[in-house]
């Protein structure tokens, strides 16, 4: 979330925190026609929480008539507009119905809203809701990744291929990563300055890294070619297999970017794993058998994944009372400092990079 004073949310303890989000959930249910004493468990908690909805009366049924679970996000004060999450959940059908990419459809209230708004006075706020269908997957095994980073490369260069062409709603709206979005002016998720353990000589390898990213992003340019509407967010967390497909969910973060930036999304808390340069390369195999990259986009394979590891440190910094941010803590930071330390030396991910072009060079005509 775009980092500001602390809103009374903030102010609860954590445990009151989550009463409150449940008590936020139980009330929107009557909107969509579900009783209030219906099954709900906590799935996730980060910008938003998300919830596992189970119901006699849920408004989605099987083939049979049997109720279906579905999903409830209840979202944070302050991140996203109305507007924002109606661009989200429009883009999110367009790409079902449009690319035949399954994606979490939004379910219309009694009222025929998709978005739900629920006030709460005894903090003077009022949170958006939305339910979402319940699509099958699993988590990926962690051990065995080539194939679904193959698959989810290809995903993706069908989602950038749908988003080049997709005619955007006039109420368009979402957050932008850009350098300034990131890291910069802006900071759409803090400042990686304010993370835990930074001492003072990883401090000054990732200023000097900054430094780099920013010079390096100005030369790449962010042509309708390199930027446009992307995910944002492709970690493991937001992936479901299912029969051999991989499918995406969650686009909370979904905004305009550079295309490369969802590679880097995709290695997210895992971008000091042994196999990580397999695993792009499994990734570059499987986007090119859908989209185009160029050498240009190639090579900035490390900025990218510096980009989108520093913004994270700035996210684990603004964010920790989360479990995540707890999880990773000052190692998180250590792993920072230490890939940026090898890419101000150009020697981060230097195999993938010359393999990916030597391999690039004989595709191309003469």
């Amino acid at each position: 979330m775009t980092v500001t004073e602390k809103e009374p949310f903030e102010l609860l303890t954590p445990q009151q925190q989550l009463d409150h989000l449940l008590a936020v959930a139980k009330r929107a249910l009557p909107a969509w026609g579900i009783n209030a004493g219906a099954g709900i468990k906590l799935l996730s908690l980060s910008e938003n929480a998300t919830y596992l909805i189970s119901a006699d009366d849920s408004p989605v049924k099987d083939q049979s008539g049997a109720p279906q679970p579905v999903i409830m996000r209840v979202h944070r004060t302050g991140y996203h507009s109305k507007d924002a999450i109606r661009t989200e959940l429009a883009w999110m059908k367009a790409l079902q119905a449009e690319a035949q990419l399954a994606t979490p459809q939004a379910i219309p209230a009694l009222n025929n809203e998709i978005i739900q708004t629920v006030e709460t006075a005894e903090l003077n706020e009022s949170r958006f809701v939305v339910l979402f269908e319940l699509i099958p997957g699993e988590a990926p095994d962690e051990s065995q990744l080539i194939e679904p980073f193959k698959r989810l490369g290809a995903v993706t260069a069908r989602m950038h291929q749908h988003a080049r062409g997709w005619a955007q709603p006039e109420y368009f709206e979402r957050l932008v990563w850009d350098f300034d979005g990131c890291m910069g002016a802006v900071k759409l998720w803090g400042d990686w300055r304010e993370a835990p353990g930074l001492c003072a000589d990883m401090n000054v390898v990732l200023e000097n890294t900054q430094v780099k990213l920013e010079q390096r992003l100005r030369a790449y340019g962010a042509g309708d070619d390199k930027f446009g509407l992307i995910h944002a967010d492709l970690r493991l967390a937001n992936l479901l297999e299912s029969n051999g497909e991989t499918r995406v969910i969650d686009f909370d973060d979904a905004g305009l970017g550079w295309f490369m930036y969802d590679l880097a999304s995709a290695v997210s808390f895992i971008e000091t794993r042994d196999d990580l340069p397999q695993l792009i390369s499994a990734w570059l195999e499987g986007y090119q058998t859908q989209g185009q990259l160029g050498a240009d986009d190639i090579a900035e394979i490390p900025t990218f994944i510096m980009l989108r590891r520093m913004t994270l440190l700035a996210w684990i910094g603004s964010h920790s009372e989360t479990e995540l941010a707890q999880q990773q803590g000052e190692e998180f930071t250590r792993g920072t400092a230490m890939l940026a330390a090898r890419y101000l030396q150009d020697e981060l991910l230097n195999d993938v990079v010359n393999g990916s072009l030597a391999k690039l060079s004989t595709q191309e005509p003469a």
